[in-house]
């Protein structure tokens, strides 16, 4: 097989893998361990939110102290000191499932699956420990 042909395969695969869902465990009314096992990192999870991708947040959210995120939606609460009315692992699992917290929130859930082996999550694990790193920082309002 060509050099070329495996990196191509390899990277196929990588991207495949990092799409599943991976497991958690809810303690209380949160998800305390990391799904990567290590922190996520504040700066890749801001430009997530700054991409307007997958991590649709500025959809319905805000953060009115920035500017590349205070243009967001109004529909759901500002994140502006999100970070001082709840913990690290409380925000991990309104990101991972919102439903496991607010029953019929519209906002989704982003490392759910539907339980199909073709129902990708919409965040991979180092985007949601991303998107928490940042959200992390949002001490005040």
């Amino acid at each position: 097989m060509k050099p070329a042909l495996c990196l191509a395969l390899f990277i196929a695969f990588a991207g495949t893998a990092s799409a599943q869902v991976v497991p958690y465990t809810v303690v209380g009314d949160g998800v305390p361990q990391s799904l990567t096992g290590k922190p996520g990192d504040a700066a890749r999870g801001r430009a997530l939110l700054v991409k307007r991708g997958a991590a649709s947040c500025l959809q319905c959210h805000a953060v009115k102290k920035d500017k590349d995120l205070a243009g967001g939606g109004n529909r759901g609460p500002a994140l502006d000191g999100v970070a001082a009315a709840l913990t690290p692992a409380q925000l991990r699992l309104s990101v991972i499932d919102i439903s496991r917290v607010t029953r019929g929130s519209a906002m989704p859930s982003f490392h759910k699956s539907g339980g199909t082996d073709d129902d990708k999550p919409a965040l991979s694990a180092a985007e949601i420990e991303d998107v928490v790193a940042y959200l992390s920082t949002l001490k005040s309002k």
